[in-house]
Order: C-alpha cells, then structure tokens, then sequence
C-alpha cells in the first residue's frame, strides 16, 4: 500500500489524494467537469466530509444536514458512462457503480452548473 502520499486518490484514479480529490475538498480548485465533481463526492463520501458533501450539493435538492454512517466501508468507484458535463455544458449525467463492503449501488446523478460551478442535483438507479 505504501504511505499516505503515495497511495493513488479513492477515487480510482491513479494520482494521490492530494493532487486529486483533496484540491476540491480543500476549496484549492473546483470540479472541473460533472464526472471530477462525481469523483470527488465518492471520494468525500469514503472520507466522511460532510461538508464538502452538502456545498456540491444543489441549493435546491440539498439536505439540511447528512448523516454518514460512520460503519459504511466504500471499496470501489467504477464510471460506467456520462453526458455532457463539460466546460461547455450547464449540466451533466455520470453514471458509476459504487461498491461497499457487502454489496454495491448503480446511479445515474444528475449534475448542473451553478454560478459557474458544478452541483450534484438527484439521482436516479436504473436497473442493475
């Protein structure tokens, strides 16, 4: 596994946390596309941040507080396909598999821009 600072992003991409999802989390840099939102959410999802959780959530779907399970083990993210979503698009789909300790989730998030940065609105689970 090696240290902190080598091991690749939670994510699944190969950079480590860091230089990846933990740009955004620290307020370094924002998502650039729906699919690094998407990344950096799971990522936050499997570090617990909360806060970063509900200010890329949409002001309009956004819960008032989120709880985590604090037994909840995420052991994988796989991208399964995506929409738009890019610097030239206002919204976005991503569709990834996230696996847990116990079993896995299917979703289709649906992301749009708001003042110019990326926002998870819903979801949908389409048939496994």
């Amino acid at each position: 596994m090696g240290s902190m600072t080598t091991r690749s992003c939670p994510c699944g991409l190969p950079e480590p946390y860091e230089r990846c999802c933990g740009r955004y989390h620290g307020g370094a840099a924002a998502a650039p596309t729906a699919e690094a939102l998407m990344r950096s959410r799971y990522c936050a999802f499997v570090r617990r941040d909360a806060g970063y959780l509900l200010r890329t959530w949409h002001p309009r779907t956004r819960p008032a507080r989120l709880g985590l399970d604090p037994g909840m083990r995420w052991t994988g993210l796989e991208i399964l396909g995506a929409t738009d979503g890019s610097a030239f698009h206002g919204t976005g789909t991503v569709t990834f598999r996230a696996s847990y300790r116990g079993g896995s989730l299917l979703e289709r998030s649906r992301f749009e821009r708001v003042d110019g940065a990326w926002v998870y609105v819903d979801g949908d689970f389409p048939e496994q």
